[in-house]
């Protein structure tokens, strides 16, 4: 059954400080002030272009819903509860901040069908979250966790940002370690990229903040996305999504790519199959021309390829006593095959990220 979601977005609303790197209104393209009459326009528009054999989710994004009062939280659920309730929508996302989660938010949630919620976390090192002006604390996401855990109706995602002022692979690597301790049911990973008509910027254009390279970035992401893999926790968006608004013109500087995931991908794919070409050269013994045939399904092409053929050139110079050659099949499943002095061995997709 193929899944749809309804995007609801509030900009600002409920964030109580102005995060360096934000600009919600760049990020979601959305400027209007949200209230219940929206919501239900919102949905219905929707569901006359969406299939009801779908499963339907309705997503509340931007902003810190949680912090809004009460009485606005209600009225933006309203409609969206009663849309549930008639089966016309399946789910309700919500994302907000840590340190906007208590008993009596996540009941007044549960009452109105809310099943999923996002915790805008960021980092997990108190250095880079006071730098990033955040207002909140790791022991702010922790005991954030721990309230919504004692209530089964919900599901957890958290989202973090690698290369925000302060950060290091080091941190990062220490933010993911203390993520999958949380044990979150997916996860969201944005680099940071500098919007225009942000702390962020004013930063960049006085050389006091340097963001990562799109090559820094892809293999920070990498490695994080390896970590997660191998405790089975997905990873359901990295990037930030291509909007009309978000574009070359509004983003400063840093790894902004629309195909960001896919970018990650290629080079764990990379990385996979280097250290298995890496074995087949250590037992050469001599320096002619080795021809090596990888076989793959037709799905996995880019992934293998990479980037305008970034993998393939990698690997011309560093096994240049190899013949590398391709051999695409269409395929329903995906696989990877490599021959090698007439013998062919097969790669696990499925524990291609342990390496």
């Amino acid at each position: 059954m193929k899944r749809y979601i309804i995007p609801v977005f509030i900009p600002h609303y409920g964030c109580t400080n102005e995060c360096v790197f934000c600009n919600q209104h760049k990020i979601t393209g959305s400027q209007t002030t949200v209230n219940e009459y929206h919501v239900r326009k919102i949905i219905l528009d929707w569901l006359e272009r969406l299939n009801y054999a779908a499963f339907i989710e309705l997503a509340f994004y931007g902003g810190s819903f949680t912090a809004l009062s009460i009485e606005k939280q209600q009225e933006l659920l309203s409609p969206a509860y009663e849309f549930l309730k008639q089966d016309k929508i399946q789910a309700i996302r919500i994302s907000t901040r840590p340190d906007a989660i208590d008993d009596l938010i996540l009941r007044n949630l549960i009452l109105y069908g809310v099943s999923i919620i996002e915790l805008g976390v960021q980092s997990l090192d108190n250095k880079v979250l006071k730098k990033s002006c955040r207002g909140h604390t790791k022991e702010d996401v922790e005991l954030a966790v721990a309230v919504i855990r004692k209530y089964a109706n919900f599901k957890l995602g958290l989202q973090v940002m690698p290369g925000l002022p302060k950060d290091t692979l080091l941190k990062g690597l220490l933010t993911i370690r203390n993520i999958i301790e949380l044990k979150p049911d997916f996860v969201r990973i944005y680099p940071t990229v500098v919007l225009n008509h942000t702390k962020l910027a004013k930063l960049y254009c006085e050389n006091q903040y340097t963001p990562l390279s799109l090559d820094e970035s892809i293999k920070y992401c990498s490695i994080l996305k390896i970590l997660l893999d191998n405790h089975q926790i997905p990873i359901i968006r990295m990037g930030l999504q291509a909007t009309e608004n978000l574009n070359s013109a509004n983003v400063l500087a840093g790894p902004y790519h629309p195909a960001f995931g896919e970018l990650v991908q290629a080079e764990i794919f990379y990385l996979s199959i280097t250290k298995f070409l890496e074995k087949i050269n250590l037992y050469k013994k001599n320096f002619l021309k080795q021809e090596i045939i990888i076989f793959h399904s037709n799905r996995l092409t880019s992934k293998i390829r990479g980037n305008k053929n970034s993998n393939i050139k990698k690997w011309s110079r560093i096994f240049p006593y190899f013949n590398l050659k391709f051999s695409q099949e269409a395929n329903e499943k995906n696989f990877i095959k490599i021959k090698c002095d007439n013998q062919i061995y097969t790669l696990n997709i499925n524990l291609i990220s342990n390496i």
